[in-house]
């Protein structure tokens, strides 16, 4: 499968030294679901900000190369045989699931889709027989869930992590490798990237989570506006309609938070922001 570049993506802040498809989601990689689902093709491309569900790919297959997938846009996704998608080829049009990411929320819709369709639990880790888990969960290895734990939908969570005691994890939710999520902690519909840790009484809902990311206890994420709109995001010197009516913050690698931290819904901080004890964050931190 060969990865093209391009640079119309709005991604910020999310990863500073390395690419959209390193991005975690449901315990893999951009790039390797997109791998995987594309095995089988000979002389598969795409974009590298292009998200083709299994299903599409498998459209895809089904036509003799030189063939191309279209968004429901019109934007070419994945194609074969040609460097270039060709508009001669054979044409198929994707579903409304696959598309060009263009912002960093939109990791949260692919991963709730990713993580609500698991079927299977997955325990290499170490479980408290007095957590409790309503759902199907995926533990890697090493990891261990203290008592008091209690997680409702599916959730991934991964290598070498210490979840708890008294977490409330709610689906559909993934957690890197290597994290550390404190006591009374309740994460909701979120991405936690790898080496990261939230600190006890916090909230995390509707969020990207960068890797290598600290939140002081007691940092709060706010996901919800008082009038049940749409989220508005700036991006550049426009504000965006994420298209979601629960968004809570996107936050870059290394980034670190005071104490007491509070964010405001929509903002996002770029890597290695930090913030002071009790701060509120009612714009962007660049």
């Amino acid at each position: 499968m060969t990865i093209h570049p391009t640079d119309q993506l709005n991604l910020w802040p999310l990863h500073q030294n390395s690419s959209v498809g390193h991005q975690l989601l449901a315990g893999s990689t951009l790039h390797d679901l997109q791998a995987e689902y594309a095995r089988g093709l000979k002389d598969a491309h795409l974009p590298e900000n292009a998200w083709v569900t299994k299903e599409d790919w498998q459209r895809l297959g089904e036509l003799e190369a030189p063939a191309v997938l279209r968004s429901t846009s019109g934007a070419p996704l994945a194609w074969t045989g040609n460097d270039h998608p060709s508009e001669d080829a054979a044409q198929a049009s994707a579903s409304e699931d696959s598309f060009l990411i263009q912002f960093p929320w939109e990791f949260i819709t692919i991963n709730e889709r990713l993580v609500a369709q698991l079927s299977e639990s997955k325990h290499d880790g170490n479980i408290s027989p007095a957590a409790h888990i309503d759902g199907i969960i995926h533990l890697g290895s090493g990891s261990k869930i203290l008592p008091g734990v209690v997680i409702e939908g599916n959730v991934v969570i991964g290598n070498n992590c210490k979840i708890g005691p008294n977490c409330y994890l709610r689906g559909s939710t993934t957690i890197g490798n290597d994290c550390h999520i404190g006591q009374a902690v309740e994460i909701k519909n979120s991405i936690i990237g790898n080496n990261s840790s939230i600190g006890h009484l916090s909230y995390v809902g509707d969020s990207v989570i960068g890797n290598d990311v600290n939140f002081g206890a007691g940092t709060i994420t706010s996901n919800l506006r008082h009038d049940g709109t749409n989220h508005l995001s700036r991006v550049r010197d426009s504000l965006v309609d994420t298209g979601r009516r629960k968004f809570g913050t996107v936050v870059g690698d290394g980034s670190h938070t005071g104490i007491l931290t509070a964010i405001y819904p929509g903002r996002k901080l770029g890597p290695n922001s930090q913030t002071l004890p009790n701060q509120t964050v009612k714009r962007d931190i660049t």
